[in-house]
């Protein structure tokens, strides 16, 4: 129902020959004692047989191959271009060599960006490394570290400074389960955190990453010793295509992980199923060990692989993209969010501007339809309190016999 008859009380409304607007879908069983004075009009309905139909509807694989080949017709050029005059199509070509232009620019444009991200990474590194003496507890902030950090919330230095003599006693080594929390409080990555990995990653004391003189970047995950596995470092490197795409834009082509050396019992990729055999002969019974793959943040490490063109199942294809672009986005997120950000999803201050930019739109929506329900009730008030006689007033009688 459109605005501007949701306010319309049904009672007070005036008869009007029906249309497509106003005759509803549905009709209501008519209780009246009136009857239409409109002769019924009957209509023979003749069924027309196309020549051909009952053929389709026999064949299947005859079905199935004209939908196939129509298929294949969406999103092929229509022809157009080869009906224009030869001068048209001469200006066309002249379009297209100013589009190729154009396409030169823009993978210069892409390589002057990359440039810049690989400048003021190097600008950015001294910062990334006294963030990883705080946070392991190598170095200490300045005093005027301090103060600049906690000038916008003078409240919480002062509640630090009231609990300072009570914690005193216990001596605490940098910022405890720093990265941990940074990546929990993500919500991509908090979807892969179980809680088994959550006491490896207690030891992750930084993540960073690099460039490449070729596209592509390196993921730097650093851990302290630990019973989990015998690596300090687990990296994840990510490769972009030599061609660049349409537009000037790199082009994501694989990624590689560090194979992760487990130490004996710890591995967090598989799970160690036991089943119980019985011998039919002997009656005597065996405990067979299976391992199946577990769901872990560790699987990061291990991408997904793209199939080989020979390829011909079409779901485990679109699987596979599925996964592809999951990984290559949690990669962005690590590059472009969590690295450069990684106090604000610490302390949550990141939460803050997801999602920001949509909220609005749907609280006006919202609005608008509570705005439409409450006039909607309103009015039904309106009627009922019309129908309903004062406290002193007598209800009218009923003449009808």
């Amino acid at each position: 129902m459109d605005s501007s008859s949701a306010n319309v009380d049904i009672k007070k409304k005036q008869q009007q020959a029906p249309t497509p607007q106003n005759t509803p879908i549905f009709s209501a069983p008519i209780n009246s004692s009136v009857r239409p004075s409109v002769p019924t009009v009957e209509e023979d309905i003749e069924t027309i047989q196309t020549p051909g139909t009952s053929l389709l509807a026999n064949n299947p694989a005859l079905m199935s191959m004209l939908q196939g080949r129509l298929g294949n017709l969406v999103g092929a050029p229509s022809g157009y271009v080869q009906t224009l005059s030869p001068e048209v199509r001469r200006r066309v070509n002249g379009l297209k060599s100013l589009q190729n232009k154009h396409a030169v620019l823009e993978a210069e444009f892409q390589n002057e960006i990359l440039a810049l991200e690989k400048k003021y990474l190097a600008l950015y590194t001294p910062l990334y490394e006294k963030r990883a003496d705080f946070v392991s507890g190598k170095t200490e902030p300045t005093d005027a570290e301090v103060e600049d950090g906690v000038s916008e919330d003078e409240d919480e230095d002062e509640e630090d400074e009231e609990e300072e003599d009570d914690k005193d006693a216990e001596k605490v080594e940098g910022i405890p389960e720093f990265w941990l929390t940074a990546l929990k409080s993500h919500p991509q990555f908090a979807d892969i955190i179980t809680e088994k990995d959550e006491e490896a990653l207690k030891h992750l004391v930084d993540i960073r990453m690099a460039y490449f003189d070729k596209p592509g970047f390196r993921l730097e995950f650093e851990f302290s010793p630990n019973e989990f596995f015998t690596n300090t470092l687990l990296t994840k490197t990510y490769y972009y295509q030599d061609e660049p795409g349409y537009g000037g834009d790199f082009v994501y082509d694989h990624a590689e992980g560090t194979k992760i050396e487990w130490k004996e019992g710890k591995d967090m990729s598989v799970t160690v199923e036991t089943k119980k055999q019985r011998h039919k002969g002997t009656n005597k019974t065996r405990v067979v060990k299976k391992t199946v793959p577990a769901e872990t943040f560790f699987s990061f490490f291990t991408p997904p692989v793209a199939p080989e063109d020979d390829d011909e199942d079409v779901e485990e294809d679109e699987d596979i993209d599925e996964k592809l672009e999951a990984d290559y986005g949690l990669g962005e997120e690590l590059k472009d969010s969590v690295i450069p950000r990684a106090v604000d999803w610490f302390t949550g201050k990141a939460l803050q501007y997801q999602d920001g930019g949509d909220q609005y739109d749907d609280d006006f929506e919202y609005d608008d339809e509570d705005d439409e329900e409450d006039d909607d009730e309103d009015d039904d008030e309106d009627d009922d309190d019309e129908d309903v006689p004062a406290k002193d007033e007598k209800a009218p009688e009923c003449k009808q016999q």
